[in-house]
C-alpha cells in the first residue's frame, strides 16, 4: 500500500554563488544565457585542467568570527550575505531558537590543513592561527554561519560526500515534519583543494577540458568551487515548494555506481511517492551528471527506467564545475530557478549525445512551463538523495 503523501514546505528564499557569479542574480544570469563559469586554471600545478574557481576576492569573517577564518567560511559566509535579512525575519516569527541549520560540505577546512602542513614543511611549525577543530573540521563552517544568521535552534553537518548538500536539504525537512524547527536554513559550501583535485586525478576521474555531461565523447568532470542556502519554512510563500524527497544508500562500491542504478532509482521512486506524484508529472530533471562515463549511462538509464524517455534532462556541471557539497544545494537552486521562470537550461557540451543514453538530454535551452522538478544527486558510496520541487500545491 502507498504511503500517504508528506506535507510540501515552501522554499522561501535563496542564495547562490560560484564560478558563475557571486551573487545570485549574477549566476541566474549566466544560466540562463548558456555562459558556463569553468576556465583554464592552476589550482594543481601539475594538473592539467579547466575548474570553477569563485570569482574575486573574499573578504573575511566579522571580527567576532575570525577565529573560524577559512576560505571555505569566506566564501560561505559571502553567498549567505544575501540571505541574512529572510533568515533575520525567520528569527523574528518564530524565535532564534525554533530556526535550525543543515549544512552539507565534503572537504570541510582541507585547504587550511593543506596550507598548514606545507608551512611546517618549511619551518617545522604549524601557523599559529591553525586550529584543526575550528578551522579544519566541519564544526568551524557550521558556528560561522549559525553566528552570522541568528539562527539558534538545531544544528549539524551532513558530509556524504557529493550529494551532501541535498541531504541537508532531506534532513532539514525531516526536522519541520517532526516539530523541532518551525525554518531550516539547509545549504552547503565546498572549496577546491589539493586533496579532492589530486584524489581525483588518480581515478582518471579529471577532464582536461570543460566536462560534457552525457555526450558521446565525455572523458572525465570538472570541478568547482561555490555555496548555495535555502530556506525551509512551515509556512508561507516563496518561489517553489519542497514536495518530496528520497534517499538510499546501495553501498555497492567506493567510488563506482550500482551497476544496475539500484540506489539512484530507489531515490527518484521515493520523492515521487513522497510528494504523491506520478512520473508523469515531472517536467524536468536536474542530473547529477558529473561527465564521466560510468555516472552518465547509468544514471540515464535509471531515469528512463523511472521517468521514462519523454522529460527533459539537463546536467548543470558543465557551468559550475562539480562543487562536491554544495552541489546538491545549488542544483536544487537552478530546479527552482527553471520553476520560477519556466526556463529548462541546456545541457552545455552534450552534443553529440552518447547513442547509449536514450532519454531527452536538453540540448537547447527550453523555455516552457516548469510545475515540478526533479534534482538527483549520487554521491561516492551509494548515498543517493532525490529531491522534487514544484509550485504551490
Amino acid at each position: 500500500m502507498a504511503r500517504a503523501p508528506a506535507p510540501p514546505f515552501p522554499v522561501t528564499a535563496y542564495s547562490v554563488g560560484n564560478a558563475m557569479g557571486a551573487t545570485t542574480g549574477e549566476v541566474i544570469r549566466a544560466l540562463e544565457s548558456g555562459r558556463s563559469g569553468l576556465r583554464t586554471s592552476r589550482a594543481d600545478p601539475d594538473i592539467e585542467m579547466v575548474a570553477g574557481e569563485f570569482p574575486g576576492e573574499l573578504p573575511p569573517p566579522p571580527a567576532s568570527l575570525r577565529a573560524y577564518d577559512t576560505r571555505l567560511v569566506r566564501l560561505a559566509l559571502s553567498v549567505l550575505e544575501e540571505l541574512v535579512p529572510a533568515i533575520e525575519g525567520a528569527v523574528a516569527r518564530y524565535g532564534a531558537g525554533r530556526v535550525a541549520v543543515v549544512l552539507g560540505t565534503s572537504t570541510g577546512g582541507i585547504r587550511e590543513s593543506e596550507e598548514a602542513y606545507a608551512r611546517w614543511r618549511v619551518e617545522g611549525r604549524l601557523p599559529e592561527s591553525f586550529s584543526l577543530v575550528l578551522r579544519h573540521s566541519f564544526n568551524g563552517l557550521l558556528r560561522a554561519v549559525r553566528g552570522r544568521s541568528g539562527a539558534g535552534g538545531p544544528g549539524y553537518v551532513v558530509a556524504t560526500a557529493c550529494s551532501s548538500s541535498a541531504e541537508a536539504l532531506a534532513a532539514g525537512r525531516r526536522l519541520l515534519l517532526a516539530g523541532l524547527a518551525d525554518a531550516v536554513l539547509c545549504g552547503g559550501a565546498d572549496t577546491l583543494c589539493l586533496t579532492t583535485l589530486r584524489g581525483f586525478r588518480s581515478l582518471e576521474a579529471i577532464s582536461r577540458s570543460a566536462c560534457r555531461p552525457f555526450a558521446a565523447g565525455r572523458d572525465g568532470l570538472s570541478l568547482g568551487e561555490g555555496a548555495a542556502f535555502l530556506l525551509l519554512e512551515r509556512t508561507g510563500e516563496g518561489p517553489a515548494w519542497l514536495l518530496g524527497a528520497g534517499e538510499s544508500s546501495d553501498a555497492h562500491h567506493m567510488s563506482h555506481p550500482h551497476p544496475e542504478g539500484l540506489g539512484a532509482k530507489a531515490a527518484m521512486r521515493d520523492a515521487l511517492e513522497d510528494a504523491g506524484i506520478a512520473s508523469c508529472d515531472v517536467d524536468c530533471v536536474n542530473a547529477h551528471g558529473t561527465g564521466t562515463q560510468a555516472n552518465d549511462r547509468i544514471e540515464a538509464a535509471a531515469i528512463g527506467d523511472v521517468l521514462g524517455d519523454r522529460v527533459p534532462v539537463a546536467s548543470t556541471k558543465a557551468y559550475t564545475g562539480h562543487l562536491l557539497g554544495a552541489a546538491g544545494a545549488t542544483e536544487a537552486v537552478f530546479s527552482i530557478a527553471a520553476i520560477e521562470r519556466g526556463f529548462i537550461p541546456e545541457s552545455l557540451g552534450a552534443s553529440p549525445v552518447d547513442p547509449e543514453i536514450r532519454i531527452a538530454i536538453a540540448r537547447e535551452p527550453l523555455r516552457r512551463p516548469v510545475r515540478r522538478a526533479l534534482s538527483n544527486s549520487f554521491a561516492f558510496g551509494g548515498a543517493n538523495v532525490s529531491l522534487l520541487f514544484g509550485v504551490r500545491p
